[in-house]
């Protein structure tokens, strides 16, 4: 890849800013220092003394439990107490944590979930047909992994200010029942991608979009499944990605923020509308992003197996890029993905033949993509001489810095 930038401008823009923009910078920043969240890793090397002796007391606790009623969580037997399952090491390290080691209100909290789970039959819920086809990979899905290899869960509601939806979903007691049901089955999907072992993967990444949200009509939901979540699901969670998020949230938080406590804050990133894009990557490689927000991965693309990785790159102001990608043998036909956080640039390619005797081709016309644009580009080309592809990206008309991702496939003439 080469990048041709144009000269930079010598001013610096200057803008008034309102009361409440620098209420949400100020919002945002606090966010963006706080997510400094580091996973516990869970090895007991790690564990201050007051902690490990914490574990200690709290299998002494456990070996107490009946034996003719083993308990276990997520698959790993926990009692009676076996010293050389690291896994449930993990697991009693998560309530332990949740409870700021308390040992006596661990016990309870671990306890009261085993009751939940039992009754609820969460063991075998991630079998069932709950009815949810239309809000699978809509509502609340599993799609991917973070750079650090955690699955990544996604959430948005802006499907349900649509009035019919809503009473489809949540029109009575049974099924806002039904839906909760639905929704703790994601989060166990997402649960039987962990590994439960020092030192590997043992969280989730959330990603919450807060887009068209009803605030209102969604808030009994809201809590009933956040209750649920911190209730039983303690430590599942090592960072929330809140993104499209409005104004109001940002002042909001602003307020709340001295009464959360520093482990709650370092676990949340804020993105607000047109900056989606450039927080995911920070911790998503944009092939595993959904191309609803900013990334190259459509539904049904990692049933495949892994996606071909992505060239990354950023995008100044006031900059044209161009993407040559030579070395295009007669015949062969190249495919190529291509997406930009923000867009609101001018998009093009041509495909320019070695020989010299020949004319550049136009494959796409230079045309102006907008912001709302939500679809990488996609488009092929079969050459029929050898040469290079070149796609451009124009930014000269924006200040704004742009993330920006691109792959390519070249399929060889056959003989």
């Amino acid at each position: 890849m080469e990048a041709s930038p144009s000269p930079q401008p010598n001013t610096k823009p200057t803008t008034k800013r309102s009361l409440m923009a620098s209420l949400m910078d100020a919002a945002t920043t606090t966010l963006g220092r706080s997510s400094s969240f580091k996973e516990d890793t869970y090895h007991l090397s790690s564990l201050k003394p007051a902690e490990a002796k914490s574990l200690q007391d709290f299998k002494s606790l456990l070996s107490s439990h009946p034996s003719d009623k083993p308990l276990s969580m997520w698959g790993i037997p926990l009692t009676p107490p076996d010293s050389a399952d690291e896994r449930a090491d993990v697991v009693l390290l998560k309530f332990l944590r949740a409870r700021d080691f308390n040992v006596r209100d661990a016990h309870q909290m671990l306890t009261k979930c085993a009751a939940w789970r039992a009754e609820f039959g969460a063991d075998s819920v991630v079998d069932e047909e709950l009815g949810f086809k239309e809000l699978e990979g809509v509502v609340a899905y599993m799609h991917g992994w973070d750079r650090a290899g955690h699955p990544v869960c996604y959430n948005a509601y802006g499907v349900f200010k649509d009035k019919g939806m809503y009473e489809r979903v949540f029109g009575d007691g049974e099924k806002m029942d039904r839906f909760l049901r639905w929704r703790v089955q994601v989060m166990e999907r997402g649960v039987k991608m962990l590994q439960f072992r020092p030192g590997g993967v043992n969280s989730i990444i959330q990603v919450t979009d807060l887009k068209d949200m009803p605030k209102r009509e969604l808030r009994s939901a809201s809590k009933q499944i956040l209750n649920l979540f911190q209730d039983n699901y303690p430590e599942m969670v090592a960072r929330k990605v809140f993104v499209n998020v409005p104004w109001y949230f940002s002042v909001f938080y602003a307020m709340i923020s001295p009464f959360l406590t520093e482990r709650t804050k370092s676990k949340f990133v804020i993105a607000r509308e047109g900056n989606v894009a450039e927080t995911l990557y920070k911790y998503i490689r944009p092939e595993f992003v959904p191309v609803q927000y900013g990334g190259l991965s459509r539904p049904g693309d990692l049933e495949n197996g892994p996606p071909k990785p992505a060239s990354e790159f950023t995008i100044k102001g006031a900059e044209k890029v161009f993407l040559e990608i030579d070395g295009i043998e007669a015949g062969a036909t190249i495919t190529w993905d291509l997406v930009v956080g923000g867009w609101d640039l001018e998009y093009g390619a041509e495909y320019v033949p070695l020989s010299e005797q020949s004319y550049t081709l136009s494959v796409e016309k230079p045309r102006k993509i907008p912001a709302t644009a939500d679809e990488p580009i996609h488009n092929s080309f079969t050459a029929r001489e050898t040469g290079k592809m070149v796609l451009s990206i124009d930014n000269s008309a924006s200040r704004k810095r742009k993330v920006a991702a691109y792959r390519y496939f070249v399929r060889k003439p056959s003989m």
